[in-house]
């Protein structure tokens, strides 16, 4: 569960679940830090980029970091899982419902008055499925970003640039934007971090209501690169491309992704249609 998108989803299910309720039961195999104790309600759910909070109301805080492979799933009881017992990483139950997170690599409590102390929290940058993402310091951390050559398709899932994007919106981006997936973050214009941090916040935000993910207005299907190796682009009709990148599928056009791509050479700016296309529509 990568998407933010997607975590944000899991989310509202689970504060609809257990947001007020009593905590009937806890499990959690691999947890360090306190148990959180039966009897206690529940307070607050949130998510962080790919973590999920769960506070009670004795400023426990639980933390699940989702990681590639982490999921919460919402069951009534009595109901069959989504996913085989022994990938249970916490169980949480309480009147009528269980919620469950299966393969989150990190499962730690601490709290509340500690919440900067904890090490996988800070640092996060914003998170932008959240209407109140300050996309200003989104700009600001890839326009400084410390390696300069750092290629754009890996600083846009770093985590203390900016959270919620997940690997589908990066190729769609990239491929808005006729960027080279090596192209080197430090190549790119002020100006066009703006307008790709705002494209990419509208992508995520566009979905948070609804499973199947529509990335970019005009494009049949919704999605222009992500799944369609073999496939042609839609914009040039050169085939897609898919590779594996630090264990993850990027999908790409060779055929028109080639602004900035190492070493430079002319190529066309970005789609100023395309951009027009997802401000109307936002």
């Amino acid at each position: 569960m990568p998407e933010g998108d997607a975590i944000h989803r899991a989310t509202a299910a689970l504060r609809s679940a257990l947001v007020d309720e009593k905590m009937v039961r806890f499990e959690a195999p691999r947890l360090i830090g306190s148990t959180p104790r039966a009897g206690r309600t529940i307070e607050r759910v949130e998510c962080h980029g790919r973590h999920v909070e769960i506070e009670w109301d004795d400023d426990t805080i639980l933390d699940t970091n989702l990681r590639l492979r982490g999921s919460w799933f919402v069951h009534r009881i009595g109901d069959v899982w989504q996913r085989p017992h022994h990938e249970l990483r916490v169980l949480i139950e309480v009147d009528g419902w269980v919620a469950v997170c299966f393969n989150a690599p990190m499962v730690e409590t601490y709290r509340r008055p500690d919440p900067l102390r904890h090490p996988g929290l800070r640092g996060l940058g914003p998170d932008l499925s959240r209407a109140d993402a300050d996309l200003v310091r989104c700009v600001r951390a890839l326009v400084s970003y410390d390696d300069r050559t750092a290629p754009l398709s890996a600083v846009l899932l770093d985590q203390r640039v900016l959270c919620g994007l997940g690997n589908v919106y990066r190729c769609e981006l990239l491929w808005a934007g006729q960027l080279n997936p090596s192209a080197p973050v430090g190549d790119l214009s002020e100006r066009e971090v703006m307008r790709m941090i705002d494209v990419a916040a509208k992508l995520v935000r566009a979905n948070l209501r609804h499973a199947e993910r529509i990335a970019l207005p005009g494009v049949d299907g919704g999605l222009a690169v992500y799944g369609r190796s073999g496939q042609p682009c839609q914009r040039c009709a050169t085939t897609i491309v898919c590779e594996w990148i630090e264990g993850r599928p990027l999908y790409w056009c060779p055929g028109c992704q080639t602004r900035l791509a190492p070493p430079a050479s002319p190529t066309p700016a970005w789609s100023e249609l395309y951009w027009a296309q997802s401000s109307a529509g936002a």
